[in-house]
């Protein structure tokens, strides 16, 4: 359905995030993930993606899905990703802030993160995100932006067919 991925890393109050140095979101911080390969899953993408940005080498057991987030801008472009979490295990210490590739890592206060104050995070992120760390389901998100502003955000349980 969608071919991008997103994580959020968790170790206690805090998440690694990565200030991007590329567009989109150029500037701003946000979770780690990317691009799709040909014939790959989304998790097996996701643990590829974390290992290339991070050089953590997590495994399925532990990063979650969380569900998708998908996007119409100005009423013409249709756009999404499957997202996940991972809790850094406790005998993993990882330092930062860390230049990468993408930008730069470091440990963000979830506090920080979410708050109305913060430039620093897309306004999509501030709307999913308390969701993703804090409910045990699997939701799909889903958003509107116009002139770049976000003007419609909802979240629904995902359901599967069979």
């Amino acid at each position: 359905m969608f071919n991008q991925t997103l994580c959020f890393i968790r170790k206690d109050d805090e998440i690694l995030m990565l200030n991007r140095e590329k567009a989109p979101l150029q500037g701003l911080w946000n979770g780690v993930g990317g691009k799709m390969e040909e014939n790959e899953t989304p998790m097996a993408c996701i643990l590829r993606e974390i290992e290339e940005e991070t050089g953590l080498q997590l495994t399925n057991q532990e990063v979650t899905y969380k569900g998708t987030l998908s996007w119409k801008t100005d009423n013409a472009n249709f756009s999404g990703l499957y997202l996940f979490t991972a809790n850094l295990p406790a005998h993993i210490s990882y330092h930062t802030p860390k230049k990468v590739v993408e930008g730069i890592l470091d440990w963000k206060h979830i506090s920080w993160i979410l708050s109305k104050e913060n430039r620093g995070v897309n306004s999509l992120t501030k709307q999913f995100l308390p969701t993703v760390l804090q409910e045990e389901g699997v939701y799909d998100h889903t958003s509107v932006f116009h002139n770049n502003q976000l003007v419609h955000y909802e979240q629904k349980e995902h359901v599967n067919v069979k």
